[in-house]
């Protein structure tokens, strides 16, 4: 059940969606805003423009959504695949003017090549866990030309544990979350968060070089990642 996508196709189709809301692991269900998926580049926040300013060459958008992202991209001329693993997503980027929109899982995606891979809005989190985000390290040295480029952003949430402990079970940047839209919940899935050092670590370890290259005063940052030569 597409829950996440029918609440893009509601927002798309009638100018608005109903309340989505946003289990998590670790706290009360929160409300996502689904025009937030439709941003004009005006609406944009520092660190997303800042990411498609370095984009180059050939770019794969993961974890397009509505596409706007990929637009802008189009618009300045780049070469964007919108990939997205919702067939909603995919037909609402299609329609919106997306000319490359393609159905599917990026870990399993394959066959072409790109000099950029590009995760916004802590896109990179659909890695699920430190495990998940290791595998896809490794597929993504075939996705990438020679010294093509990782882009994402993700956040350090060591700030939701000010009050409570972190799990001693799994890492603490590893949540679950489930969607809930018209009394229609979805399937819980795994969602990543990483803290800049201990991506550092995992990059090396991977055989990447990493560069934090924006930092938005609180706690969500812009990595840069290359195959380590």
């Amino acid at each position: 059940m597409d829950v996440f996508g029918n609440a893009l196709q509601d927002q798309f189709t009638n100018g608005n969606a109903a309340t989505l809301w946003l289990h998590n692991s670790y706290d009360e269900p929160e409300e996502m805003p689904v025009d937030i998926f439709f941003r004009t580049e005006e609406e944009m926040p520092d660190i997303e423009l800042e990411a498609m300013d370095l984009c180059e060459g050939r770019v794969l958008d993961v974890g397009g959504g509505a596409g706007s992202h990929a637009l802008i991209l189009q618009g300045r001329g780049f070469d964007v695949v919108a990939l997205d693993i919702s067939a909603a997503a995919v037909s609402i980027m299609k329609n919106r003017g997306v000319k490359n929109a393609v159905q599917g899982d990026v870990f399993s995606y394959q066959g072409e090549k790109f000099d950029t891979l590009l995760f916004l809005m802590n896109g990179i989190g659909l890695t699920g866990t430190l495990d998940g985000f290791k595998t896809f390290l490794n597929h993504a040295k075939s996705l990438l030309n020679e010294d093509g480029q990782l882009l994402f952003d993700t956040s350090d949430i060591s700030y939701l544990y000010e009050e409570m402990e972190k799990p001693l079970d799994k890492y603490h940047g590893e949540i679950a979350y489930q969607y809930e839209y018209k009394d229609q919940k979805g399937e819980w899935f795994n969602w990543l968060y990483l803290d800049p050092a201990l991506l550092k670590v995992i990059a090396k370890e991977c055989g990447w070089e990493c560069h934090l290259l924006f930092d938005d005063g609180e706690d969500q940052y812009l990595a840069e990642m290359r195959v380590a030569q």
